[in-house]
């Protein structure tokens, strides 16, 4: 690519998703630090008239901070792919792929890779009836940051009602006891694993929320499972065609060792904000924040 200086980028950020407010956390912090290492910056909040606005832009390079539905799940990369201008992270088919969960399970599962026990059916079925023994999870199909998961724990628990926001198909999950572990990939590169505490589980707040939950990385686990964690990640990765960095979730129930580890679902777009696991995994690597935007945007390309 051209000297920084010379190369305009596109911070696309906002959207239309629930993930809204996250997003434009993230994209003002990368347009910061892209601005820091000289690059010309325009920020993108984007609307029903992005097309518009990216054609009148005409920029070098779009970054892509967008999180959640329209934004992660490639409809927003097919847009950038027919105005023909390169963006970061994964391609449309890659970020379609691994934003349905089921369909992202189903992949992994064709890899050999450990996932949780699932079944896929309706919203309304879900919240009406057990579908598994309890503990579980009830999850929509291609929500990210934890948005509109439900945590079932015993036959006691009230199935709460299907709200008019609340997607037609759901997953419901197995839960699994334990640790929540990730793992970010750079390339196909892991940074390494870090387990997140928090006082219940890793709920929206607990992400985004400055103190809603500490990190420790690298998570003091055996090296068995962090090497597990890593390989797992990466071939999560490649398993869907991803691209640039993307992050891989785990859980862990010690219990079971090794076979207590399960990979829940990798995001594409992990986020960029002061709190997220991306950039601090990066950061213990010595890769800081400045330069992890940078290597970002020295990735992009079409046809991804």
């Amino acid at each position: 690519m051209s000297s920084r200086a010379n190369l305009h980028v596109a911070v696309i950020y906002g959207g239309r998703s629930a993930e809204r407010q996250v997003s434009t956390v993230s994209g003002r912090a990368c347009s910061a630090a892209l601005r820091r290492l000289g690059y010309k910056v325009s920020e993108v909040e984007a609307g029903n008239d992005l097309p518009e606005v990216l054609s009148q832009l005409t920029p070098d390079v779009i970054f892509n901070a967008l999180h959640g539905r329209y934004g992660e799940d490639g409809c927003v990369q097919g847009l950038f792919e027919w105005l023909e201008i390169p963006y970061t992270h994964s391609g449309v088919q890659a970020s379609a792929l691994a934003m349905d969960k089921s369909t992202a399970k189903k992949i992994f599962k064709s890899d050999n890779l450990p996932i949780a026990e699932s079944i896929l059916t309706s919203s309304e079925l879900a919240f009406s009836t057990h579908l598994m023994e309890p503990p579980y999870v009830i999850k929509p199909l291609n929500e990210g940051s934890s948005v509109g998961v439900h945590v079932v724990l015993g036959h006691e628990d009230n199935l709460l009602p299907v709200g008019k926001d609340f997607p037609d198909q759901v997953l419901v999950e197995k839960f699994i006891p334990g640790k929540e572990l990730t793992t970010t990939i750079m390339g196909e590169q892991p940074l390494g694993v870090t387990d997140i505490i928090t006082d219940s589980w890793y709920d929206y707040d607990s992400k985004y929320n400055v103190g809603g939950s500490k990190h420790v990385v690298p998570a003091n686990i055996p090296k068995e499972i962090y090497d597990c964690c890593q390989d797992f990640a990466l071939r999560a990765h490649l398993s869907l065609g991803c691209r640039g960095i993307s992050r891989a979730d785990f859980r862990w129930d010690s219990s079971l060792g090794i076979d207590g580890l399960f990979l829940l679902e990798i995001n594409t777009q992990p986020g960029m904000t002061p709190t997220s696991l991306s950039p601090e995994q990066a950061l213990v690597r010595g890769i800081s924040f400045d330069n992890l935007c940078d290597w970002i945007v020295e990735d992009a390309s079409c046809d991804r």
